[in-house]
């Protein structure tokens, strides 16, 4: 199963895309956000993300309790929801030059978009991919209207139990539209690794017959290289100029030198996944042949002497018989003088 990401070939068996998603941590600054695509790049990413969408897309502008963040362990515990997403938002009046800069510079940009509008405007920017984000994953009216594009959807499935991962699937394929990538996802900021579960990976991409990735919260890059060893099709992770820079995802984002290192070692593990094969791997392997055990001669032998565990032995190198065969040498006389050192072969053996 493969299709296409503008340039981008994703794939089973294809090395992984390696996404930087920019969210919010251009903080508000248009400067900032350009320096993120340059440096993304600079650090390996094949893709930026963006978020589309407006704090009134997202959310009413009420001071009632149930608005505000009030978990202790959240990095943004005692916001209101609609002063946090107005703060988070890339501007509408950016994603034309955001999409143009990073396609300069060959990266493919794509969008997470969160009601209808944004959709529209991304159409109008010809956005590749959508990414239904993990809470809008029971959006079902949302990911139908994304799979009437026809474009490929990325959707993470935090918090998302099997049935609605089911039917946020069958939507999408309802419109016609097959090319899915489900991302395996924790929705905690940041996440712990011992939450990552990523067997679930296989178990989604057995279950909905579709490609599976990863949308890594945690920090560093261990995670998500342990999902490129499970197959990962995609590896997203929030990116930062510096952690420690008050950006309002910086806390659980990479910055450019781990990005960098993300990048390297995913191409390493792809590549030594390999395929299904015994035997050397090579011709260099091959040759390691040489030093495999065989049968020598560890005394000097007389002819006619009979061969015992006293006057041979299984060493290596492999110019011998092979050390099965010494059951068959035992007890048979030599047919010649053989010297310390020399290896035993059925030429040398009586009968």
């Amino acid at each position: 199963m493969t299709f296409k990401l503008e340039n981008l070939n994703v794939g089973n068996d294809l090395p992984p895309i390696i996404v930087a998603e920019i969210s919010g941590n251009h903080d508000q600054n248009l400067k900032r956000a350009l320096e993120l695509i340059t440096l993304a790049k600079q650090s390996g990413a094949h893709a930026v993300k963006f978020q589309t969408y407006t704090a009134n897309s997202m959310t009413l502008k009420s001071k009632e309790k149930e608005f505000k963040i009030t978990e202790k362990k959240n990095i943004w515990n005692g916001e209101y929801l609609y002063d946090l997403y107005e703060k988070a938002s890339t501007p509408y009046d950016w994603h034309d030059q955001l999409f143009k800069y990073s396609r300069k510079l060959k990266l493919v940009p794509f969008s997470t978009p969160f009601d209808k509008n944004a959709v529209d405007l991304l159409e109008n920017l010809n956005c590749c991919a959508y990414k239904i984000a993990s809470f809008e994953i029971t959006d079902l009216p949302l990911i139908k209207y994304v799979a009437s594009t026809g474009k490929p959807i990325i959707m993470s499935t935090g918090m998302a139990s099997r049935e609605e991962i089911s039917e946020a699937v069958e939507t999408a394929k309802s419109e016609g539209n097959k090319n899915l990538i489900l991302l395996k996802c924790t929705s905690t900021y940041p996440a712990d690794a011992k939450n990552a579960n990523l067997k679930t990976m296989i178990e989604m991409k057995q279950e909905f017959n579709c490609l599976v990735g990863l949308s890594d919260h945690t920090l560093g890059v261990d995670v998500s290289l342990c999902a490129v060893a499970l197959g990962a099709c995609m590896i997203e992770k929030h990116f930062t100029i510096n952690r420690d820079d008050g950006a309002i995802d910086s806390k659980f984002s990479l910055e450019p030198h781990e990005f960098n290192l993300l990048s390297q070692k995913s191409k390493i593990i792809f590549n030594s996944l390999g395929n299904v094969k015994f035997g050397p791997a090579n011709n260099n392997e091959a040759l390691s042949k040489n030093y495999r055990r065989s049968i020598y001669a560890c005394t000097n032998i007389k002819k006619g002497e009979v061969f015992s565990h006293k006057n041979i032995k299984i060493v290596r190198p492999s110019k011998g018989l092979e050390p099965k065969e010494i059951k068959n040498v035992i007890g048979k006389k030599a047919k010649k003088n053989i010297k310390y050192g020399i290896p035993i072969k059925w030429n040398l053996v009586q009968g």
